[in-house]
């Protein structure tokens, strides 16, 4: 059976690409591969005098003096009703147009994939995770594998969703934080009822890439018939060190491998790097079968007119530029936390990669010259008095594998960044505030 929406010439490219032992079909459940999608109002058409929707033809229901952002393109039958409220270029009332500015394929050209028949967009990439075990794992029979510490929503959706949860831990001595690709692969063969791995690059909260030699030996893997969830919240980081001349030429993304794999799914997201965590804005790449079942199955609708605006400002040329900035900010701001860091006694070692924007450190003890270990009650203790004492807030990660007394701490401006490290100093040094 053949994915309904995908043409026969798209097919047969995805039949050509590596590796020969998968087949999409066989993996996914048979009630979404035989499911009809539901087809919106706005598939057939945009434009002209729509009374097809059942949408409020008034407008919307905002105050006046409310803000809506300006675009090009401006429907100028969507004026003020009575004076009620602001100009509507956003056509608020109305359903999003499926074409979402063409930011689909924005994404695809600026990834040097085909087409935006590779690109799919969900709230935030929370949506995607989710979406991708509805579609292939079967309630109470299927497993996804997990390479602990890693991020959490994999386990969460499984458990929503009725799907086991196989784990596989990170290679965790020293900090680490690598795949044990070996250990990996061995449970693959032990486990075929497992139809998803998760890999997270770079990892939360290790901060660590993996390599794109140990996800090929995944994907190549005649024994493991499933697909490989590559997540890459926070890729973009690593690849403007390549751009900075910091790190090598080397491809850091395993959007890289779509091209020639059919059993790879990569997400990414514009809420680290770009700065949007707000507007909820996910992405994945992957061959068009698997693009046309996630959106067969999604909800209608699922990206709104704002996102997808202001999604499209920021992967605009002056978009992307101010991206790059703020990314090579906070890249020298991340080096000088790391150097502070090391000078207040009672932290240990930063942990991971440093990949990301922010930071795993240890806290000891003791003062690492006088043989500190790392301590979770001390760390746990720093973490409340910051945040309850004086309002600055970190993540306490020392309950997780690998991360014995770990604190998380994301990259703030040049202000919070002197702040975490002057309440840290306090507490760690005086153990009181100066």
């Amino acid at each position: 059976m053949t994915v309904a929406g995908v043409s026969s010439e798209a097919s047969a490219h995805v039949a050509s690409l590596k590796p020969p032992h998968f087949v999409l079909e066989d993996i996914v459940r048979p009630n979404i591969l035989s499911l009809q999608p539901y087809r919106c109002a706005r598939d057939d058409y945009q434009d002209g005098i729509l009374l097809d929707a059942n949408e409020n033809s008034l407008g919307h229901a905002l105050p006046a003096g409310s803000s809506i952002p300006h675009q090009d393109r401006v429907d100028h039958t969507a004026t003020p009703i009575n004076g009620a409220g602001p100009s509507d270029a956003l056509n608020l009332h109305r359903y999003p147009d499926p074409s979402l500015y063409g930011i689909k394929s924005r994404l695809a050209s600026m990834r040097n994939l085909p087409g935006e028949d590779h690109v799919f967009l969900g709230v935030g990439s929370d949506e995607i995770l989710d979406l991708i075990q509805r579609i292939v794992a079967a309630p109470g029979k299927d497993a996804i594998a997990i390479c602990p510490p890693t991020y959490g929503m994999y386990s969460v959706c499984a458990a929503v969703n009725d799907v086991a949860v196989v784990k596989v831990p990170l290679r965790v001595e020293d900090g680490d934080f690598s795949l044990q690709v070996d250990q990996l692969i061995e449970t693959l063969r032990e486990h075929p009822n497992v139809k998803i791995v998760f890999l997270c690059s770079p990892g939360n909260p290790t901060g660590t890439l993996l390599s794109l030699r140990d996800v090929r030996r995944i994907l190549d893997e005649p024994s493991y018939k499933g697909l490989v969830v590559v997540d890459e919240a926070y890729i973009d980081f690593a690849e403007e060190e390549i751009r900075m001349g910091v790190r090598g030429k080397e491809p850091v993304s395993a959007v890289e491998l779509v091209k020639e794999y059919k059993n790879l799914l990569v997400t990414q997201t514009l809420s680290k790097a770009y700065g949007l965590a707000g507007i909820r804005l996910g992405i994945a790449y992957s061959q068009p079968a698997l693009i046309q079942l996630m959106n067969n199955t999604k909800a209608p609708y699922n990206i709104s007119v704002p996102t997808a605006h202001l999604s499209s400002l920021a992967l605009s040329d002056a978009g992307l530029k101010k991206m790059r900035e703020n990314v090579r900010t906070l890249i020298s701001s991340r080096n000088w936390l790391v150097e502070n860091l090391a000078t207040i006694p009672g932290t240990g070692d930063i942990l991971g990669g440093n990949d990301a924007n922010f930071v795993l450190v240890q806290i000891l003890d003791a003062p690492k010259t006088s043989g500190g270990k790392p301590d979770n009650a001390r760390a746990g203790m720093l973490y409340k008095r910051m945040a309850e004492e004086r309002a600055l807030v970190v993540r306490n990660r020392s309950s997780d594998l690998g991360c014995l007394g770990c604190l998380r701490i994301t990259v703030g401006t040049e202000e919070e960044n002197e702040r975490c490290i002057e309440l840290m100093r306090q507490l760690l040094v005086k153990g009181e505030w100066s």
